[in-house]
């Protein structure tokens, strides 16, 4: 199961267990049984403080659950935990042996109290790039809390379940048989949704933060640059985001971006935030802001409010919130979210094996995705509204080579049909014959860009007819002391490396506001001087 490579790796880290743990399996006759047996014997062999034992009786076989030596009760997994899962079986292993996560105190302690069994199942599949952080934030909680359960389900392994649960994208958590959440969640975001105190202890927190010299809102590839460009000129400097990464989180390769030949999402987004990190920036994850009230005076302070009813005060601001995957807005979209309608072809994918799919977008978004998704499924149809697919040729020419894949082009999605539970189709009108024609399908993927994030600015500063942010070349606001980059912005090209360069723009210029401001007494954070 495990090469030599990966079996060094391991090895070196099993080294940091403190305490012998247990692996307790409970198979079967089945081919997967006998991978998994063979996989938790590997591991095993590679530490004196790892058991293996096949006595579990769990209803679910194949599974194993991760447990301290004398128990029975851990982290299980309902799967065979390689591909994007192998780090969070690692991890597992060394949170259940004694080895501390990288997790503030504080949220610990916020796990620790949480005071009412819990029993969370967590769907997942092994392609899915968004899946680990949910599974390893349940993992986590069960490991520190013994009224929590965690089983993490690979949806592909029990398809028969998912079908029956219906769930149709990934990760799903259900807690306690319901449905908690769906999508890419952090441990924080989970933890605050259990904790019903939360939100008010960290909006006494923000409230008491000193103003910022220049406060970024949005973590994304602009956000990041601009902390690491400000934060370098010695100043005072904050980044409230939602979740540091933004959209780049759910970006499966990077192959763009200059002097990184290759990477994926995750791996960018965490080297982005360890290096804002290393220049002490103060990071405040899980953070909407809900308005901007501007300076009363020039040279004033900003305040940036926040949804959880917190206050940032600042110098400058740089607005970098990015954009959101834009809707079809059909009927039918809204009400089979998660039922069927996707937006992620590598997380959700794998559950629509062997059945027929559609992608909504011919640009490179979404013939990327029908080509990726004809691999797993028995058929795609890829509907586009203009008369020609606006992919880049190569791209074309590769989806029209597969068997299994049919374009329609100057077709309008009218509606995405279902039985009340989960899509079963997708209407399209011929705009050349005002034809209605249906397709029977079981998912349906859009893929037609991006809307900015710029629903709390109405009424504050200069938007486009699109909703972005008018910005001129130095990336100014029509509000003094208000900067703003990337996606969220009126700057054409919506990549990465463009984002990261607005951002570092949007620095440079707030520090150079700053420069020409006198120092405010308010302000002692301050060192422009």
């Amino acid at each position: 199961m495990l090469d030599t490579q990966m079996q060094t790796q391991l090895q070196t880290y099993l080294q940091n267990l403190r305490t012998p743990i247990r692996l307790i399996a409970s198979l079967d006759d089945s081919a997967k049984s006998t991978e998994l047996r063979e996989l938790l014997q590997q591991i095993a062999s590679l530490s004196d403080k790892v058991s293996f034992d096949a006595s579990g009786t769990d209803a679910r076989t194949p599974s194993f659950v991760i447990a301290k030596q004398g128990e029975t009760r851990g982290v299980r997994f309902a799967a065979i935990p390689l591909g994007h899962e192998f780090t969070s079986l690692v991890l597992a292993l060394l949170w259940t042996g004694g080895h501390p996560p990288k997790v503030e105190p504080q949220v610990i302690e916020q796990i620790q109290a949480l005071d009412a069994e819990m029993n969370f199942e967590v769907y997942m599949s092994l392609s899915c790039h968004n899946c680990p952080d949910v599974v390893q934030a349940a993992a986590l909680m069960a490991i520190y809390n013994p009224k929590i359960h965690t089983t993490v389900i690979d949806g592909g392994m029990y398809q028969a379940e998912v079908d029956t649960r219906q769930v149709m994208a990934v990760p799903m958590v259900f807690m306690n048989d319901a449905l908690f959440g769906s999508g890419r969640m952090t441990l924080e975001e989970i933890v605050g949704k259990l904790d019903s105190n939360s939100d008010a202890r960290e909006a006494a927190k923000l409230n008491e933060k000193e103003p910022f010299d220049v406060l970024i809102v949005g973590g994304g590839p602009a956000g990041a640059a601009a902390a690491v460009y400000a934060a370098r000129k010695g100043i005072r400097v904050g980044v409230a985001a939602e979740r540091f990464g933004g959209q780049v989180n759910d970006t499966m390769a990077i192959e763009n971006y200059i002097s990184v030949l290759e990477t994926d999402g995750p791996k960018m987004a965490a080297a982005m935030e360890a290096q804002v990190r290393h220049y002490e920036v103060d990071i405040m994850n899980l953070q909407r802001a809900d308005k901007v009230v501007p300076a009363a005076t020039p040279g004033g302070l900003t305040q940036v409010h926040m949804a959880n009813g917190g206050v940032l005060r600042a110098r400058s601001v740089i607005l970098s919130t990015g954009a959101r995957w834009r809707n079809v807005n059909v009927p039918g979209e809204a009400q089979y979210k998660n039922k069927g309608v996707a937006y992620c072809p590598h997380c959700d994918g794998p559950l629509f094996k062997g059945k027929r799919v559609a992608v909504i977008g011919g640009g490179n978004s979404g013939v990327e995705a029908a080509i990726d998704l004809a691999g797993l499924v028995e058929h795609v149809s890829l509907v586009e509204f203009a008369d020609a697919l606006k992919a880049d040729a190569v791209l074309v020419n590769k989806l029209k080579s597969l068997p299994n894949v049919s374009i329609h082009v100057n077709a309008q999605t009218t509606e995405i049909t279902g039985d009340g539970q989960k899509v079963n189709g997708l209407t399209y009108k011929d705009r050349a014959s005002e034809a209605l024609h249906h397709i029977e399908l079981a998912g349906v993927f859009v893929q037609i860009g991006l809307v900015p994030n710029t629903e709390f600015l109405k009424g504050t500063l200069e938007l486009s007819k699109f909703g972005e942010i008018v910005v001129d070349a130095k990336c100014h606001t029509s509000l003094p002391g208000v900067f703003a980059a990337g996606d969220v912005t009126t700057v054409p090209y919506k990549q990465i490396v463009i984002a990261a360069g607005e951002g570092s723009k949007a620095a440079l210029s707030a520090f150079d506001y700053l420069i020409r401001q006198p120092v405010a007494v308010s302000t002692p954070a301050a060192t422009l001087a």
